[in-house]
């Protein structure tokens, strides 16, 4: 039996042929470029997803029907414009962020995107707020991650059944082991998920969690 925990396919993951498939099944408009590349035009973090991992969201979001989406970090709305183009016409998308001149970028980049409106704010604040809002689809985080596992058990109280948490940078940037706070409250988040939903890790540069409310 093969080991499970092996990664040898990753010897396969050369940076021409990442180049290549990021060009054939995740290329940039005109839009997503400039949320792509907001850090070479205002002075913000170069920390959005990748271009594959933009449009699996979308392509995760499509599966699941998703109208009600609920994003925590918005950035510069790189991720939140993907995901809007999976919605339909009826759809919504709230993108909550707590630092405002990164709110106002994101606005910007989300202008022509009636489906999303932009929350300034402390997250769980905002989430508490939103509560009338739901049942939701989808939960997408990707923010402060010393709270990983107090934004998984909101979306657990606020997703509808079969809906979607996914949460970007789970292997914490290769400390999940550690002891430390961080480190603890992502082990809660992985464990939670594992326990209320059916889960994996998709093994993206950073992990992807990608989970299905039972």
């Amino acid at each position: 039996m093969a080991d499970p925990t092996s990664r040898a396919g990753e010897r396969y993951a050369r940076p021409e042929v990442l180049a290549y498939v990021e060009r054939v099944h995740a290329a940039h408009d005109q839009a997503l470029d400039r949320a792509f590349r907001a850090h070479e035009l205002h002075d913000v973090p170069a920390i959005q997803v990748g271009a594959s991992e933009g449009k699996t969201l979308e392509i995760l979001l499509r599966l699941a029907q998703a109208r009600k989406v609920v994003e925590i970090g918005t950035l510069a709305g790189y991720s939140a414009l993907w995901m809007a183009r999976a919605l339909p016409a009826d759809g919504r998308l709230w993108t909550l962020e707590v630092d405002p001149k990164h709110a106002e970028i994101a606005k910007q980049n989300l202008a022509a995107e009636a489906r999303v409106e932009v929350v300034l704010g402390d997250a769980l604040e905002s989430l508490a707020a939103l509560e009338n809002e739901g049942p939701f689809c989808a939960v997408f985080v990707d923010a402060d991650k010393e709270r990983y596992d107090q934004y998984g058990r909101w979306a657990l109280r606020n997703l509808r059944k079969g809906g979607l948490l996914v949460g970007d940078n789970a292997y914490l940037f290769g400390s999940l082991t550690e002891d430390s706070d961080r480190a603890r409250a992502m082990r809660a988040f992985h464990e939670e998920a594992r326990d209320a939903f059916d889960s994996v890790c998709v093994p993206t540069p950073d992990g992807l969690v990608v989970a299905i409310k039972r």
